[in-house]
């Protein structure tokens, strides 16, 4: 069984999604609070900083929660396709919770450091450290509870965790993962600006650390948005899926040519089948219509994320029969080359 026919999403899968996205909401709402006492009490620009991350993290762990609960509803007359993509529409404005809240906060308050000439003040510092410690344990705790979810899903698709990490199809959990990990790698660039600001009582160590954790969010919440934007716009199923798709069809004895085969993902359960065939010659309408009603029904038991299918009988002209075989070398070649990567 392929990677596409393993990996899908079930009521099982988006409990354990919700649990660690209501793990890293606790942490990143204990954390903020201790984070922005800390950073008043000593005037820490990287402390401050990382307490603005928190309150993003916090905040977009809300919008992912709304995502896991919009997404399910069933299609209706409005939406026929149902409310999948909702997930994807509550990601995208994570990744600019993470840009506007986290990034550009952090660039502020690092250029005030810098300003500043170096006036505030070191009292607290040991206390601005231990608080900083608790907050990478806690979201170290967190961002360990996401790669677990991880490999158990790469476990269940038969793939490796980089891989299930870079394609993994439910943005909710890709969200905390990336959240966690820019969180535990911005509280340690906050304990070497704070550490060395200690040291040498030169309190540019600090903006700067403000200023990298600025531009680590800006990067990240970049990353999380193409991603966004990509499943919003259309985004094709898994080249495998599609391949796979392509063989059943080419098997089957009555369809001669399958001039066009489109996907589109509809959401973590969802994907939507568009396919043009052309028929063998000398069947009347009573076979036609029997033999699409099976294809279809084989297609949707065989890939049950494949619950949108559509097929459309056409002639293929010469032209279409070339472009299809085109298409179907660059599929070809597209799941080799990501079966060499792993």
């Amino acid at each position: 069984m392929s990677d596409a026919q393993q990996k899908r999403s079930d009521p099982d899968e988006d409990s354990r999604t919700t649990v660690t996205v209501f793990v890293a909401l606790g942490a990143n709402l204990v954390i903020a609070l201790a984070k922005l006492l800390g950073g008043l009490f000593s005037n820490s620009p990287a402390l401050l900083s990382e307490a603005a991350h928190s309150v993003a993290d916090s905040l977009n762990e809300v919008f992912l929660l709304a995502s896991l609960k919009r997404s399910t509803r069933d299609a209706d007359a409005k939406h026929p396709f149902g409310y999948g993509k909702e997930r994807y529409f509550w990601s995208l404005l994570a990744a600019v919770g993470i840009f506007v809240m986290g990034g550009c906060f952090s660039f502020f308050q690092g250029i005030e450091a810098l300003r500043s000439g170096g006036s505030e003040t070191r009292n607290g510092y040991v206390a601005v450290l231990a608080v900083l410690g608790v907050a990478l344990l806690a979201e170290g705790s967190s961002l360990v509870r996401a790669l677990v979810q991880i490999r158990g899903n790469a476990r269940h698709a038969s793939r490796g965790m980089l891989r299930e990490i870079r394609e993994g199809d439910d943005p909710a959990l890709r969200t905390v993962l990336a959240e966690d990990s820019t969180a535990c790698l911005g509280v340690v660039l906050a304990i070497v600006g704070v550490g060395l600001h200690m040291l040498t009582g030169n309190i540019a160590y600090e903006a700067w650390a403000s200023l990298l954790i600025g531009a680590l969010l800006v990067f990240v919440a970049f990353q999380l948005a193409s991603q966004s934007r990509d499943q919003l716009i259309g985004e094709a199923a898994d080249p495998v899926l599609r391949r796979e798709i392509h063989e059943f069809l080419d098997e089957q004895r009555e369809i001669d040519t399958v001039s066009t085969l489109l996907t589109m993902r509809l959401g973590t359960r969802s994907t939507l089948v568009a396919v043009r065939v052309d028929l063998i010659g000398g069947m009347d309408s009573e076979d036609v219509e029997e033999v699409l009603v099976r294809i279809k029904s084989d297609m949707t038991d065989r890939w049950p994320l494949a619950d949108q299918v559509f097929l459309d009988v056409t002639e293929a002209t010469a032209k279409d029969r070339a472009r299809a075989a085109g298409e179907r070398r660059e599929l070809d070649a597209t799941v080799e080359a990501q079966e060499a990567r792993e």
